[in-house]
Formats: C-alpha cells, sequence, structure tokens
C-alpha cells in the first residue's frame, strides 16, 4: 500500500516552497524529492566505465526480490517512482537512469541501438553487483528487457513489458507523425513537453506547473541527445532480429499494454505474446503508453499476480 497521501503532501511542501521565496528549481527538487522519498526510494550513483550511471534504490534494502526497472526512450528513473511506491515494502526495487538520459552520462557516440543499449545495462547491473531479478521495462525499456532476458537467462526471474517497443506491425498516430517530419517525442520549444504529455498518457498524473516548467527545459537541453537516440532506434532496421531473439526467452513474460497507446498500437501485444515461449498479455482500457505512470496500483497488481500464477 502507499506509505502516505501522495497529492496532500505534494501541496504542501509546494506551498512552504512558495512562502519560502524557493526558486522554481528548488521547487522542483523539493518535489522530486518528495516523490522519491514517500516511494521509499533515494537517489545515488556510480561510476561504470567513462560513465555516471544515476539510479534509485530502496533508501531500507529487506529480504525480498530485486525488481529492475527500466525506462523508456527520452524518459528517466523517476517514471517509476509511483509503482515503486506500491512494490519497495516487500521487493528492493532499482531504477536505471540509461546512458543518454536522466541524471547519467549523455555521450553522443555510444551507440544507443537497442542492442547496444542492453550490453550497457549489462554492464551496469554487473557494477552494482545485481545478479538475479525481475525486470520491467517500458516502450524503448520494454523492448530492452525483452533483449536481457533473451540474452542473460540466468540472471532474470521473470520480465514485464509495459507497452515495448521492437515490433510495429501495426502502426500507431505516432508513424504517421514521423513520417510527416514531426515527431512529439522530441521537444524542441516551450510548450512540447505539454503536447508530449498529451499525446503519449491518456491518464494523466498530477504534476505542479514549476515541476513541469523545469521537466522541459531539461526535455529541450537534451534534444541533440535525443534525435541521436531516435535515429539509432529508427535507423537499425531490428525488427526481423528482435523478434527472432525473443523467441529465446525463457523465462515468464508479462506484457501490459494501454489500449489508448498512441505511440506503439496495443495490437501488437499479440505478436509479443505469439513470438515468446511463455509470455501473457493484459490490456487496460483508458489507459496510454505509460500504465506503470498511469495506473501505478493496476500495475503493481497485475505484476503481483503474475508472479502468484507463474511456475
Amino acid at each position: 500500500m502507499p506509505r502516505r497521501p501522495r497529492f496532500q503532501l505534494l501541496v504542501v511542501v509546494l506551498v512552504a516552497a512558495l512562502v519560502s521565496a524557493c526558486s522554481r528549481q528548488g521547487l522542483y527538487e523539493a518535489a522530486i524529492q518528495l516523490e522519491r522519498s514517500s516511494s521509499g526510494l533515494e537517489a545515488t550513483t556510480t561510476r561504470v566505465g567513462d560513465l555516471d550511471i544515476a539510479y534509485l534504490r530502496n533508501a531500507e534494502a529487506n529480504p525480498g526480490d530485486t525488481i529492475v526497472m527500466v525506462h523508456g526512450f527520452g524518459a528517466n528513473k523517476d517514471n517509476w517512482t509511483r509503482l515503486a511506491d506500491q512494490l519497495t515494502d516487500d521487493f528492493n526495487v532499482y531504477a536505471i537512469d540509461l546512458p543518454g538520459h536522466g541524471d547519467s552520462s549523455k555521450p553522443l557516440d555510444l551507440g544507443y541501438t537497442l542492442d547496444e543499449q542492453t550490453e550497457h545495462l549489462a554492464g551496469i547491473l554487473t557494477a552494482l553487483g545485481i545478479d538475479r531479478f525481475h525486470m520491467m521495462g517500458n516502450s524503448m525499456g520494454g523492448a530492452i528487457t525483452a533483449l536481457f532476458a533473451a540474452r542473460y537467462p540466468e540472471r532474470i526471474k521473470t520480465a514485464v513489458l509495459f507497452d515495448p517497443a521492437g515490433i510495429f506491425e501495426h502502426e500507431s498516430e505516432l508513424v504517421d507523425l514521423v513520417r510527416e517530419g514531426d515527431n512529439p517525442l522530441i521537444p524542441s520549444k516551450p510548450g512540447d513537453l505539454k503536447r508530449l504529455m498529451d499525446f503519449a498518457l491518456e491518464e494523466e498524473p498530477f504534476v505542479p506547473w514549476p515541476i513541469l516548467g523545469v521537466l522541459e527545459d531539461k526535455a529541450i537541453a537534451n534534444q541533440d541527445i535525443n534525435r541521436v537516440i531516435f535515429a539509432a532506434i529508427r535507423d537499425s532496421g531490428f525488427e526481423p532480429a528482435f523478434r527472432q531473439q525473443i523467441t529465446r526467452i525463457q523465462d515468464p513474460v508479462l506484457v501490459v499494454w494501454g489500449k489508448q497507446d498512441r505511440i506503439i498500437d496495443y495490437r501488437n501485444g499479440a505478436l509479443f505474446v505469439e513470438a515468446i515461449p511463455d509470455a501473457r498479455l493484459e490490456l487496460l482500457d483508458g489507459i496510454g503508453h505509460a500504465p506503470m505512470l498511469e495506473a501505478p496500483e493496476r500495475s503493481a497488481q497485475l505484476f503481483r499476480i503474475f508472479l502468484a500464477t507463474s511456475d
């Protein structure tokens, strides 16, 4: 169960910060810290080769299993705090900022195909000493999770794919926009982040204006690396090889998809289940591209049921 009413606490923090004449950046940092701490998480970093890697982990470890959470394109570790809020009492959560994202290093020349990102993640988890775990991924992170499960079956207990990338047989609204030269996933000017949220999310969580403004500034500042990463994924021609690779997954897989997803069509979920030997599909009405953010309680419930009914 959640530890405390998040909305009421956030309002209190924002009012207190405003009264103390806190800057917009200060308001953002206070709200993000509240979001993390109320979910039982703390932020830290580690050095992996030449990269600084930021991540969230349980503030207090427990005897439960470990869950590794992998965000999507242009997103970051804080996309998982609301789902983590439902899980950190019983599990040890690690939400990673992949290279090129969040507070991790962002070299333009690192290599950002799905295959390369899977290997980057493997190296990060090895450096953190995380050997056997459940893995969850959203969108791009869902594709990375699937590839990780296919390549490292000895390290994975179960995998949960939230609206995963990797199979695009059924085209979405995003495809038409990108073909026209308009990519709503890469904010480049004021107003673009709100447009992205409206496009990606059907059930938008409450985000106060100071936080939204700072998030937009960060997204606009990251547009160059985001274009590099998007191009690496788009141009790699990975789909046939991707489908072949995920047939090798040996562990149970849960695919969760929002039926109002405008970024990747939910009908591709059935194709994931066809390709993966031990997979099941849950479709969520009224939810868009990020079920773990839009419906964290329902997502956690599905995960717990999945664990209880998996071999």
